[in-house]
């Protein structure tokens, strides 16, 4: 028997069959979604218990919405008879059930459909023969057969290969259809396990990291929805490309953000030099100083008048009380907890007056003035803005916090050469967010997430690091990214030292195979990695793409982008930064829209700046001028290495500048 079976080799009646299987579960998803409209949140108790019961209903109308270019289900399992389940599993993103809850198509996250990832002739889990589908739009149009209870090997499947490689405009789509067994254990990690992935261009690891998260809230779906699942991306643009992929998996809760949006929105402009002292970790350590500097030693006593009594705390108590408190707890806390101890004293001192005061008169005593004049001329309150603000403004300041920490210039770097009038009035930098961000929770305790996915996190500072780890340290995060990538001066080189600034102990696996991007694209941008990346293993890709690479001296971008347009598919104009204007001027009479960091711009023709290329692919790239790429900024190379792999059919290279040695070598 051959490896596969083609539809066309397969009586009609059989495609008919799963044809007519297709049209029943989605007029049963239907079903399923007009009984979750009509369900009612009136019958809950109070306003409160209607509000959040109307909100869940809400969410599970959403996920339960039919996407009719979507497959409904994209694989079957026919299992061998000796257990409780059922002889035939219909595989497909999301449950779905007939009216006798009958099941229809199993999620592929359920732990049957692991089979149709992991089984295999030597290991076939049970399964008789796993049946993959092809589809035309929404509509079935073709499958193939893979028998697995016989033995032998299993060659490349034509559905698959066609699935992956085919043509997409507009966003990310989701990979359910063919993630591959590797991908799957990643996918399938415990919630409690962090995991880092290393993936090469065009491995999938962005798609694994959101599956992942899908799969997660699938198993874990009660605990996860009270701590809250959240993905972080470099840019906007980055999360407007992958904004579909969970909604299309029945995902419509999950918070999707940038650092920036996590940290703050500040963008003051900053020398590099100063944003990468600004990001590595000893800084948490001259935080943590100036913080608790601004605590100053009691030189008075507290004295609390009740009616014609006073009761006194004498000054060495005092003294003894902010001793004990300081360091051992926040400051926020640390404040309300000297208060409370002010008052406890002079409760003592009413007990021995012979009064029996309770906890209300505790309170009311560590709210009175005297008590709260003591503490803010002791514990003064503050706010992150007002430490960072004296931090960069006093040169003495500055000093006593750093200490040894930081080098005589390095504390001249960082010190602000025009102070502001005063910290309400600062402009504050990207790299401020997160000093910003640390001295937060220095003063109040985070809250932590369930789980947190991050991506492209080999451009993260440390200091960026540890205030997404704040984020997940009761929880897990599924960390993704490419050293060879890093395109940051504060790039890292080590995926244990991101996990140790993470504050997370996790497993690091490596993606190697790449499925998306042509093997001659790949090969050709890998000569750039022994100059950016040399400890890294070189990608492979299982697609050859003969002549898939145009490397053109001379050659003029409205010819190519003309060759673009008539293939199938979308095209990625990938310029220099500061040629964005002059090219798109260039395209006069060709439609098109450029790309911008907050925009989320849909158009078969996009004019990419370089610096927002990370983590977006086309079907057609052309590169324009890779030496001004590589001259616009330091780790020049890293970024000429993410423009050239975007591309997932063709790579058309541009240039009248001669190209960088690293790729005519």
């Amino acid at each position: 028997m051959p490896a596969h079976q083609l539809a066309p080799d397969i009586p009609t009646d059989v495609l008919a069959a799963e044809q007519a299987h297709l049209a029943e579960s989605r007029a049963a998803l239907r079903a399923m979604r007009a009984h979750a409209q009509s369900l009612s949140a009136d019958a809950a108790g109070d306003w409160v218990s209607q509000q959040i019961l109307q909100s869940l209903l809400d969410q599970r109308v959403a996920a339960l919405a039919d996407h009719p270019d979507t497959p409904l289900f994209f694989g079957r399992l026919d299992r061998a008879a000796g257990d409780d389940l059922p002889g035939v599993i219909y595989v497909g993103r999301r449950h779905v059930h007939d009216g006798n809850s009958r099941p229809l198509v199993v999620d592929w996250r359920a732990p049957v459909s692991r089979a149709f990832y992991q089984a295999s002739p030597a290991d076939p889990m049970d399964v008789v023969r796993r049946r993959r589908f092809g589809y035309h739009g929404g509509a079935l149009t073709a499958f193939e057969d893979e028998p697995l209870a016989e033995g032998g090997e299993i060659g490349p499947s034509r559905i698959l290969t066609e699935e992956i490689e085919r043509p997409r405009t507009g966003p990310m789509r989701d990979i359910v259809a063919t993630i591959q067994p590797d991908q799957d254990e990643i996918v399938r990690s415990t919630v409690g396990q962090t995991v880092c992935v290393q993936g090469a261009p065009g491995t999938g690891k962005t798609a694994v990291g959101l599956h992942r998260a899908a799969y997660l809230l699938f198993t874990h779906r009660e605990r996860l929805a009270r701590s809250g699942v959240m993905i972080v991306g470099p840019n906007r643009a980055f999360l407007s490309y992958i904004s579909s992929v969970l909604p299309a998996l029945g995902e419509v809760k999950v918070d999707q953000t940038t650092v920036a949006g996590l940290l703050g929105e500040h963008a003051a402009p900053e020398d590099p030099a100063v944003s990468t002292v600004k990001g590595d970790a000893r800084l948490a350590k001259v935080l943590e100083r100036a913080l608790w500097l601004h605590i100053v030693k009691p030189e008075e006593g507290l004295v609390y008048s009740r009616g014609a009594h006073r009761f006194r705390v004498a000054d060495y108590e005092v003294r003894e009380i902010v001793a004990s408190l300081r360091g051992t707890t926040r400051y926020g806390p640390g404040r309300a907890a000297l208060a409370q101890r002010l008052a406890h004293q002079v409760l003592v001192r009413m007990e021995q007056r012979g009064d029996s005061p309770d906890d209300r008169v505790q309170d009311s005593v560590a709210r009175s003035k005297p008590v709260k004049q003591l503490v803010d001329s002791v514990w003064p309150k503050l706010v992150p803005e007002q430490v960072l603000f004296r931090l960069l403004s006093d040169a003495d300041f500055l000093a006593r916090a750093a200490k040894t920490d930081l080098s005589p210039d390095e504390q001249r770097l960082l010190l602000w050469p025009k102070p502001y009038r005063g910290w309400k009035s600062a402009k504050w930098s990207a790299a401020d967010a997160a000093l910003l961000d640390e001295l937060a929770d220095l003063i109040e305790r985070r809250p932590s997430l369930g789980h947190l996915v991050v991506d492209e996190a080999q451009d993260l500072s440390e200091m960026q690091l540890r205030a997404l780890g704040r984020r997940c340290r009761n929880g897990s995060a599924t960390v993704l990214g490419d050293l060879a990538q890093g395109t940051t001066p504060w790039s890292a080189r080590s995926w244990r030292t991101v996990l140790e600034h993470l504050g997370q102990d996790g497993e690091v696996t490596e993606l190697t195979l790449g499925f998306r991007v042509p093997r001659e694209v790949l090969d050709y941008a890998a000569r750039l990695l022994p100059s950016i990346a040399p400890d890294l293993a070189a990608p492979r890709s299982l697609r050859p793409g003969a002549g898939s690479l145009s490397v053109r001296q001379g050659g003029e971008v409205t010819t190519a982008v003309r060759e673009a347009l008539d293939r199938e598919g979308s095209i990625g104009l990938i310029v220099p930064d500061a040629m964005v204007a002059e090219v798109s001027g260039a395209l006069d009479g060709i439609a098109h829209a450029v790309l911008g960091p907050d925009s989320a711009e849909e158009h078969r023709l996009l004019v990419v700046p370089a610096s927002l290329a990370k983590g977006l692919e086309y079907d057609h790239v052309i590169v324009v001028e890779p030496a001004d790429i590589v001259e616009a900024e330091p780790r020049g190379l890293a970024r000429l290495y993410v423009v050239l792999t975007r591309a997932v059919t063709t790579l058309t290279v541009l240039h009248h500048k001669p190209l960088p040695a690293q790729l005519t070598a």
